[in-house]
């Protein structure tokens, strides 16, 4: 009998040390990566959106969550560097801010989740395998709006009823920006403008860009998605100005820093948004079977400071449509 209380005392002495160890094992606090092509300072309120997403989700940066920021600042080479040292930091999940971090994210890793922010064709890219079913390791966000370079047109047209030329600038490398230029192409056929199609590959392109925009005689600009020019947006509301060129762009970050109007989905809703996939995924959810989420909001906005500036009046009927107007 003595024999069989001292086992019992004994086996319930080792179950309550391995309970006690257990007790004392701390616990892993998830690490996700955010990489993207731009500025530290080029996407700061989708930045935020992000963060405030993944607080509404009950996460605390430091206590529950630790996300590792890096930030491309337009150089590709650099950007692949910084995706490679995300992986090996273990990172549970890289959460990319466009199609240019998507895919140096993809080339440098097929296991850890990724999810995009935002992409403007993550099947043409080669991201996933369909929107309902991604297939990989990749998921998340797309605009899938390339349409909306046609749209801005029409703006432009709206506010200058004697539009003839207009100015596009773009980078041909970006991926969606031959779809965009296209689409503006078939609006430009429609409302009788011709394009100068002036190509951003570096942002010592950007000055020469306005210098042949003006020698052209052009009567607006018409900005597609590029990282570089989000990166520049100070550069480019401030040429605009110099030149007096009505412009209109797609992110709302260039219209809060000085720039005429903006038209094109809600980045911040995406970011918000990303926090969701996130949450899933630590939660054990596969990215191949969460489908890609396509555009909620969009946003118009007007700065009637930047019209003022270049002694442009906006007409009521186009003021009366914004979303925001900025006074």
């Amino acid at each position: 009998m003595k024999r069989e209380i001292f086992c019992l005392v004994l086996v319930g002495t080792f179950f309550m040390l391995c309970f006690f160890v257990g007790a004392q094992q701390p616990q892993k606090i998830p690490r996700i990566g955010f990489l993207t092509n731009n500025s530290s300072t080029g996407l700061g309120a989708a930045d935020e959106a992000f963060r405030q997403g993944l607080r509404s989700l009950g996460y605390v940066e430091g206590k529950s969550l630790v996300t590792e920021y890096r930030y491309g600042e337009g150089k590709i080479g650099r950007l692949a560097e910084m995706a490679a040292e995300l992986v090996r930091l273990k990172v549970d999940v890289i959460v990319t801010g466009g199609p240019t971090s998507t895919r140096t994210a993809k080339q440098a890793t097929s296991t850890i989740p990724i999810v995009m922010a935002s992409d403007p064709d993550p099947i043409a890219n080669g991201f996933v395998a369909s929107l309902a079913r991604p297939g990989g390791n990749i998921t998340g966000l797309a605009t899938l709006s390339p349409e909306l370079s046609g749209k801005r047109l029409e703006l432009l047209k709206e506010i200058l009823p004697k539009l003839s030329r207009v100015a596009v600038l773009g980078t041909s490398t970006s991926p969606g920006t031959a779809q965009e230029l296209k689409e503006a192409e078939l609006a430009a056929a429609a409302l009788g403008v011709k394009l100068q199609y002036l190509n951003v590959l570096d942002p010592k392109d950007i000055e020469a860009g306005f210098r042949a925009a003006s020698k052209e005689r052009t009567d607006a600009v018409l900005m597609l998605n590029s990282a570089i020019l989000l990166s520049q947006r100070t550069q480019l509301t401030d040429l605009a100005v110099k030149t007096r060129l009505p412009a209109i762009y797609p992110w709302p970050e260039f219209v809060e820093d000085g720039g005429l109007m903006t038209y094109g989905v809600s980045i911040i809703d995406l970011h918000r948004r990303a926090a969701t996939y996130v949450d899933k995924i630590l939660k054990g959810a596969n990215p191949a079977d969460l489908p890609v989420e396509q555009p909620k909001k969009f946003e118009f906005i007007i700065n009637l400071k930047a019209a003022k500036q270049i002694g442009l009046t906006i007409p009521p009927n186009v003021l009366a449509r914004a979303d925001r107007v900025i006074r």
